[in-house]
């Protein structure tokens, strides 16, 4: 590959992103999308990610615990560890973790499905059919994931807050009152409502990302596996790059 070609490289993807972006969304405000197809790719993300989601957040909210009592025993305000915790998980942990576990699991999913696919020449069968594969293949599976992430954000909202109140209240014998009043003074529905929001834009960037990969794949089965790692890999740096902007706006 030519110098120049190399440099073009990032704008034609780019180019190509934003127009595969324009015709999925059209396809979904036209309702062109199966509901049926939604509802199935929305159980199995779930099926696949709830698990990974709790099993990895719970043990993030004890270690935030353990820290935060370490820390606030030089202070001896032990009691402030609730509002940390609320602060920590709720607004940035919660939706950043479960909508990296969801990219790592479905996103990889989706894009390896769509790649296989796209190698087999199934999606320009649908094509040829005069089926729309944008509407037909690609668009239910992004609407599954802007579903799934701001529900997997809000049970991790609450795996996380119960792995700090564990260490809190049952190791360190912090009361529970205490522990529930100084979470209710930080935290209030605009924070919940955030957090999903997070989670909501986290789920149509993967999502996109995730079908755009699948979709583009060529070279057999080692682009479907390039397809993967790219879905992968930009989704978690787009994931923390978008967590910056949103948090920067709305907190």
């Amino acid at each position: 590959m030519s110098a120049a070609a190399l440099v073009q490289a990032p704008f034609v993807t780019v180019a190509r992103f934003g127009a595969f972006t324009a015709r999925v969304l059209r396809s979904i405000v036209r309702l062109e999308w199966s509901p049926a197809e939604v509802i199935s790719h929305a159980g199995t993300l779930t099926g696949r990610c709830f698990i990974p989601v709790c099993a990895t957040i719970f043990p993030f909210g004890a270690v935030i615990g353990v820290q935060g009592m370490a820390i606030f025993d030089l202070f001896s305000a032990h009691r402030l560890l609730s509002s940390l915790l609320a602060l920590v998980i709720i607004r940035e942990l919660a939706p950043v973790l479960a909508a990296v576990l969801v990219a790592a699991q479905g996103g990889a999913s989706f894009a390896a499905e769509l790649g296989a696919m796209r190698i087999k020449e199934e999606l320009d069968a649908t094509a040829v059919m005069g089926v729309d594969p944008i509407a037909w293949h690609v668009a239910p599976r992004v609407l599954a994931m802007v579903l799934v992430v701001p529900l997997l954000t809000t049970v991790a909202n609450f795996v996380g807050v119960a792995g700090g109140y564990v260490v809190a209240v049952a190791m360190y014998g912090q009361d529970h009152g205490v522990f529930v009043h100084h979470m209710a003074q930080l935290i209030g529905p605009f924070d919940l409502l955030a957090s999903g929001l997070k989670g909501l834009a986290f789920g149509l960037l993967v999502g996109l990302i995730a079908t755009f990969a699948g979709d583009g794949t060529t070279g057999g089965a080692e682009g479907v596996g390039r397809a993967v790692n790219d879905t992968v890999v930009y989704s978690v740096m787009f994931i923390l790059v978008l967590n910056y902007q949103l948090s920067s706006m709305l907190f």
